[in-house]
């Protein structure tokens, strides 16, 4: 019997992924055998946006921008695919979404080296000239940049992140982690406790999580390769989105409990009976539609956008009740963080904001139950 915690189609999307994982289609899926070469139509870019291909010396960008609108602010996004797959539609799709929660961001996606013919730090060396791309030839604040990533594109955020503080460089203003892949020893409890639930890595340990090689001759255990290892002093506020199920919980909730003791803004939210990187669905089930309204949310605060109810940016607004009330709240103390940012130009330590009621390990978060809809 479902969840009931688990809206009707989210379900049903879940379980269509285990059935599909358990046919002879199933290995090549876990393997990342399907993700290595995808083949797809060409995409088109939607009217109102500008699309440009930046060709760098060993990899490219795509530079997606509204047309006639400048705002400063822009998204660095960083893919997944186990750091063996290449750039995909979803996350073109993923850019204009971004935009627009962004109200007018643009939206930079770094196509950068994948293994085994590029180990690490290939993929790091790319992220990186992406982002000073960014704040240097093309002049944006460095806390106008927020960084999206998913799975291993999550991971290689909080790499870059670890990588610019560690050597002096200016931070962005934010993450936004969907499922980040973060511990690439696959040491956590989750591995083993969801070992039966994951139904897309799940029931194997053939898979690319597993002996990634991406790794090369590094140790696993590299923060710069397994964030989880590495010290968050100093980080910008990040948001974690992970569902209950999937094999990676670990690594996000691992993440944030570090990030928390480290003085760190950060927020958790833990989908309950979600797969990997379920906001690929975007607007297809409820969950995802909420987890996609907490990223812009998120933005809001980070980007200091006022909005009216009709959706007309603003430079201020009264304080209302009803939802608005709820949501401004409910991430207040965030928000007096990222206005303390943007004026002292760090961040100060403070308590975890998170959703639901119920424990999900230690370090004070919980889980976030969804309500039953479709």
């Amino acid at each position: 019997m479902r969840d009931k915690s688990v809206s009707v189609r989210g379900a049903l999307i879940r379980d269509m992924i285990q059935d599909v994982t358990e046919t002879t289609f199933g290995r090549p899926i876990k393997t990342g055998e399907f993700r290595k070469n995808p083949v797809e139509p060409a995409w088109v870019c939607p009217a109102g946006y500008q699309y440009e291909i930046i060709e760098k010396d060993d990899f490219l960008m795509e530079y997606l921008r509204p047309e006639g609108v400048v705002t400063g602010r822009v998204i660095l996004q960083i893919h997944g695919g186990g750091y063996i797959g290449p750039m995909k539609n979803i996350y073109r799709k993923f850019a204009v979404r971004y935009s627009k929660l962004s109200y007018g961001g643009d939206v930079l996606t770094v196509d950068y080296r994948v293994a085994p013919e590029h180990p690490y730090p290939a993929a790091l060396e790319d992220a990186l000239a992406a982002y000073l791309w960014l704040v240097r030839e093309k002049k944006y604040r460095p806390d106008m940049v927020v960084f999206a990533g998913d799975s291993a594109g999550g991971g290689l955020a909080l790499a870059l992140v670890m990588y610019l503080r560690d050597h002096r460089l200016p931070l962005p203003g934010g993450m936004i982690l969907m499922s980040p892949w973060a511990d690439l020893t696959c040491g956590g409890e989750s591995y083993d406790s969801n070992y039966e639930l994951d139904p897309l890595f799940g029931n194997t340990r053939e898979s690319m999580l597993y002996d990634s090689p991406y790794i090369g001759e590094e140790d696993p255990k590299n923060p710069y390769l397994s964030p989880v290892f590495g010290n968050f002093r100093g980080l910008p506020p990040m948001l974690f989105q992970v569902g209950s199920l999937e094999m990676l919980l670990s690594d996000s909730l691992t993440a944030a409990e570090k990030a928390g003791k480290a003085g760190v803004r950060r927020r958790i939210s833990v989908y309950e009976g979600m797969f990997h990187v379920f906001q690929m669905s975007m607007d297809l089930f409820p969950e995802s539609r909420e987890a996609w309204a907490e990223a812009g949310r998120f933005l809001q605060i980070i980007y200091h956008i006022r909005v009216k109810p009709d959706g007309v940016v603003v430079r201020k607004v009264k304080p209302r009740s009803g939802l608005r009330g709820f949501f401004q709240r409910l991430w207040a103390d965030m928000e007096a963080e990222g206005d303390a940012r943007a004026s002292a130009g760090k961040a100060e330590g403070g308590p975890v904001h998170t959703r639901g009621g119920k424990k999900a390990g230690s370090g004070g978060m919980t889980k976030a139950k969804k309500a039953a809809s479709s």
